[in-house]
């Protein structure tokens, strides 16, 4: 946020609660005059499991059932620290889960539906209530998930293996 004295303080910032962006100050500017689309065909989310004795995250992908993009709503900064560059960030708003998340995790990107890109696009929509109601989690048959390779929790590992189903 622009307030921040070291860019550092974005990187505990890269999510947003649908239920508090307005009011809080790292974000309520942003949501006022600054909020924009991130398109996406997936997103990883963690599952706690339990085998063998032990406990690890199991990483589940979620994408849109029968294929194409999603528009996670989304809030941008820019601003300059003392001596610095300009520092350009943003985050996703989260709100709570649908039927098809909640089973893996509690929250949930908000998805914007296209019908109303253009409301969460629009600087001169300042009607918060408004714009409140379309941070809610989308419709549970908009998506589809399937657990996949623990690797891809390693920086080193990339590509489209990443979002195969997790064999087995």
């Amino acid at each position: 946020p622009p307030w921040a004295d070291d860019p550092a303080v974005g990187a505990r910032l890269n999510n947003a609660r649908a239920e508090t962006v307005a009011m809080k100050p790292s974000f309520r500017g942003a949501f006022a005059r600054h909020r924009c689309l991130i398109p996406a065909d997936g997103f990883y989310e963690w599952q706690t499991a339990t085998g063998a004795g032990k406990r690890r995250k199991q990483p589940w992908y979620f994408h849109r059932a029968g294929g194409g993009f999603l528009a996670f709503a989304g809030l941008l900064a820019a601003w300059r620290p003392a001596g610095g560059d300009t520092v350009v960030s943003g985050c996703i708003i989260t709100t709570a889960a649908n039927a098809t998340m909640a089973p893996i995790h509690e929250r949930m990107p908000v998805i914007v539906d296209p019908s109303d890109f253009s409301a969460w696009l629009d600087p001169a929509n300042q009607d918060t209530a408004a714009l409140q109601e379309l941070l809610v989690p989308c419709d549970p048959d908009l998506l589809a998930a399937h657990p996949v390779s623990p690797a891809i929790n390693r920086g080193d590992v990339e590509g489209p293996g990443c979002i195969d189903p997790l064999a087995g």
